[in-house]
């Protein structure tokens, strides 16, 4: 069996070859931070803005318990630096969305279409709706989920970000149900980790971000180049990531535009969720892996520019893959080798060993990174102080989940299935507001 300890230890220095700039990522951001922190009293007046005209894109199918929330905090936030048009698709909905969006303002159009299904689609639908009844267009266009709020203050500080020249940008994402059980714990603890140390320290070094499911927003320079939304792929945000970034847009982070969204609770429904998130992964690589390569190696014209493109290309591509690939192939080496050793009368004992040490390590620098991110972030995390130690435990084996359901999305039928949000989340602003005075 000591070729399967060579195994591990090979798949193990991959882990670290492909990976270790990442943990660099968590020091960067606090030595950076600092100086930005230390800088702001000598900086010129802050650069404005004119007032802008906004767009927010809402794909809702059968929200009708949540998009209440979304509209009235976004429309709590309009002001004359900031004037939003609030657009709902009600995309095959058959509750009452499309009627409780247009009662609390939002213009609305109503998607029918059970065959071209999923967010992608909804969105292409809407962006054209907007383009024929609104041909002039808009400054801004912002993207939510209806399960989303924004916290007070994230359109302003969105506004200052575009004002210093963003054409892309995202945003803090938070949950709204962190403290429900071990299942919303890990995705929120996740979506903590991705903001701060992994968006958040691209911003400070000058690379491009990815987007995060929603709450990012594009602008008009954008939208004339998009002309529309070609993006429908089962992970439609790490398609449009991957096609900004191999065409040479920055993606930027705004750490001050903070949102929340729920997540799910139910093993069966993030197993559901999580299946279409690897089979995405999967889509996003076949389709631009080769610009993502190409990305990589081939310079371009301006030689700033290509470095940080080609380094947002490596970024991109160890995001999406390598992670997903190493785990599936530890799994089946160790179980092949394993199960072959006991057939020639090999000592198994010795592969579960190995397959326990293994495991051992990924827990440790999985609860490394949970319990970094929980201390750092312990002020964004709306549950008890007790529950936030607990799930720093459970992260771990969250993650650890991820592989049997990346497996399952390899050979099993992997489609769109809508979410069901029932959360609603009207002290979450008060919350933020609280912190923010802190």
């Amino acid at each position: 069996m000591e070729i399967l300890r060579n195994v591990n230890f090979f798949i193990s220095l991959v882990f670290v070859l492909c990976y270790a700039y990442q943990l660099l990522y968590i020091p960067a951001v606090w030595v950076l931070r600092r100086r930005e922190k230390a800088g702001e009293g000598d900086m010129a007046a802050e650069k404005t803005a004119d007032g802008t005209n906004a767009a927010v894109l809402i794909c809702a199918r059968n929200e009708e318990a949540v998009i209440g929330d979304l509209i009235k905090a976004l429309k709590a936030q309009a002001s004359a630096y900031c004037r939003l048009h609030i657009f709902v698709c009600a995309d095959n909905c058959s509750d009452n969305t499309a009627r409780l969006a247009a009662d609390l303002g939002a213009i609305v159009y109503v998607r029918e279409n059970r065959i071209e299904v999923g967010k992608g689609y909804a969105l292409e639908h809407l962006l054209l709706c907007i383009k024929r009844d609104f041909p002039k267009g808009f400054d801004h266009y912002y993207v939510f989920d209806a399960d989303n709020i924004p916290a007070p203050g994230y359109m302003e500080a969105m506004r200052k970000a575009f004002a210093q020249g963003c054409d892309i940008v995202t945003g803090y994402r938070n949950s709204k149900n962190y403290g429900d059980n071990w299942i919303s714990a890990g995705y929120g603890l996740w979506f903590l980790r991705e903001s701060r140390y992994l968006n958040n320290a691209r911003q400070l070094l000058g690379l491009s971000c990815g987007v995060s499911g929603t709450g990012f927003a594009f602008s008009r320079r954008v939208w004339e180049d998009l002309d529309g939304w070609p993006f429908h792929l089962l992970t439609e945000d790490i398609e449009f990531t991957a096609d900004r970034i191999t065409k040479g847009w920055r993606i930027a982070f705004c750490e001050d535009a903070e949102f929340y969204d729920e997540q799910p609770v139910s093993f069966k429904q993030s197993v559901v969720q999580r299946m279409r998130w690897a089979r995405g992964y999967l889509q996003v690589f076949s389709r631009y892996g080769k610009a993502l390569m190409q990305g990589i190696l081939l310079p371009g014209r301006d030689s700033c520019r290509s470095a940080v493109t080609r380094f947002s290309c490596f970024d991109m591509s160890m995001s999406i893959m390598p992670a997903f690939v190493l785990s599936l192939l530890s799994l089946s080496l160790n179980i092949t080798i394993g199960i072959a050793g006991a057939i020639v009368g090999e000592d198994v004992m010795i592969a579960v060993h190995s397959m326990a040490e293994l495991a051992a390590h990924g827990y440790l620098f999985l609860f490394a990174i949970g319990l970094i991110t929980t201390l750092t972030e312990w002020k964004h995390i709306d549950c008890s102080a007790g529950k936030k130690i607990l799930y720093t435990f459970s992260f771990p084996l969250f993650m650890f989940t991820f592989i049997p359901v990346s497996l399952a999305a390899m050979f099993g039928r992997v489609e769109w299935k809508p979410i069901a949000h029932t959360r609603t989340a009207a002290s979450l602003s008060e919350k933020a507001a609280d912190r923010a005075n802190c």
